[in-house]
């Protein structure tokens, strides 16, 4: 990656003395070949935006698309790797795994921000994708439980954790590349791309998983057929790591390094000077660790499991729920450009808590259509956390740590929370024999979000911080 500052960009960014910024001075600067000029990063081009936005949906897409396969088929993958449990005992043993591989996140996010801040986001997200569909790849390979033993599950682990470690570095690197890209008032709209894109991988894994779920009888599926969608990966992922290395690095970037700028040691200087900043983005994202898990990966397993919904329906009304959620997700970002990021995010807290267990409580009518209905209403709910959080977290940290700002807090409330959210409304539901625990775990992840968003300052408005 080369570090040489773009000339065009160079050309509108004020001398660090004179207090300019470059979204700052964006207003003042007129650029020509099809700029966008009066907003920030004047200098990069509509057709430069165009790309910038499918190299961070694809990667992101891919990501997600194996976490998607993975939920949505648990309760096969259990059969094959643990078929000497009852079905109960093998899905906690397959959430379990699920699990475990979030605990090496935290870590991940250590490395993809030094990596991130340092030498830059294009270089730590053409590296993530690289690892995660080859590791997702490689599950489709591991011979079951009857054929090598306990080696199967360990294999599974394995892999599950090389994609954990992986996936650490994607969400918070794709949505800081978006809001260094994107027009200084469009920077919600532009960041609800990456999680549109996590809704659209999971959509994917939802309509394969049913598909396949219809056509093959349990033998084939257990034999052969969950393999399908994860063999998909390695294609997929290469596409993605090619637009991506034909991409520059945001110009925010690439002015720091071109100055000689950039930090040193980025985790260092976030723990010591952000620390703040830290605490209120790990208890921010919490709501959406835990309702992300919830309510669009776990979601079909509960209504089939839990609530004896056929599998074919529970995919069906998890997949319609999906194709509005991608939609609402546009919606809410534009919101948060117009009327600011802690008032959509208290919004969401809210909504959660008042109304998450009705809408459980109506899942167990078992009615289709009101199930379908329900899982509108509360992805329509996340959408308005889901939607902000992006745009909210890359602008919480300046550009010097804004990836490690990011991914530091991010992956360690979804390692704590989020991978653990299937596995404990599993539990909480063995444990207490009532269908409504998740709901209750959700309020619960609402009120300290709640509590960290409302102390935190509001950034729409205000120019990207380099320092």
């Amino acid at each position: 990656m080369s570090n040489e500052p773009n000339p065009a960009a160079a050309a509108t960014i004020p001398d660090k003395k004179s207090g300019g910024t470059p979204d700052s001075a964006a207003a003042q600067t007129t650029t020509p070949g099809g700029a966008d000029p009066g907003a920030g990063n004047p200098a990069v081009s509509k057709d430069t935006r165009r790309r910038v936005i499918a190299a961070s949906f694809i990667g992101n897409f891919v990501e997600w698309f194996d976490y998607a396969v993975y939920g949505y088929l648990a309760a096969t993958i259990a059969v094959v790797f643990f078929p000497e449990s009852n079905p109960q005992t093998g899905l906690l043993l397959t959430f379990a795994l699920f699990a475990i591989s979030f605990m090496v996140r935290p870590l991940g996010g250590f490395v993809w921000g030094h990596i991130g801040d340092k030498v830059g986001r294009r270089t730590a997200l053409s590296l993530s994708i690289l690892i995660m569909s080859g590791a997702t790849f490689c599950i489709a390979l591991i011979p079951g439980f009857n054929t090598i033993g306990i080696w199967a599950p360990i294999l599974l682990l394995v892999v599950r954790v090389a994609q954990g470690f992986s996936a650490s570095g994607e969400y918070a690197g794709a949505s800081a590349f978006l809001v260094e890209y994107a027009p200084a008032n469009k920077r919600g709209l532009y960041a609800a791309v990456v999680p549109a894109s996590t809704a659209a991988g999971l959509l994917l894994g939802s309509l394969l998983a049913g598909l396949l779920t219809v056509l093959l009888s349990s033998e084939a599926m257990q034999s052969w057929g969950w393999r399908l969608p994860f063999l998909l990966a390695a294609p997929m992922g290469l596409i993605g790591r090619y637009i991506r290395t034909k991409l520059e690095d945001t110009p925010v970037f690439r002015e720091l390094a071109a100055e000689g700028e950039a930090i040193k040691a980025p985790v260092s200087a976030l723990f010591r000077n952000h620390w703040r900043q830290l605490l209120q983005a790990v208890g921010a994202v919490l709501l959406n660790a835990v309702g992300f898990y919830v309510i669009l990966s776990y979601m079909p397993t509960y209504l089939s499991s839990e609530l004896g919904l056929g599998a074919t329906e529970s995919f069906l009304a998890t997949t319609i729920a999906l194709v509005t959620y991608i939609g609402f997700i546009f919606l809410t970002g534009m919101l948060s450009d117009r009327y600011g990021r802690k008032k959509v995010l208290i919004s969401a807290s809210i909504t959660f808590i008042v109304l998450t267990v009705p809408a459980f409580a109506l899942l167990g009518t078992g009615n289709f259509l009101v199930i379908v209905l329900v899982q509108i209403l509360l992805g329509a709910m996340l959408t308005l956390n889901d939607g902000t959080l992006p745009s909210f977290l890359a602008e919480m940290f300046p550009t010097r740590v804004r990836y490690s700002g990011f991914a530091v807090s991010f992956n360690l409330s979804n390692a704590l929370f989020g991978g653990t959210a299937p596995f404990m409304a599993t539990l909480l539901i063995a444990a207490t024999a009532n269908n409504l625990a998740p709901a209750w775990y959700l309020v619960g992840a609402a009120i300290i979000s709640l509590i960290a968003v409302a102390l935190s300052r509001e950034t729409s408005k205000e120019p990207l911080s380099h320092e």
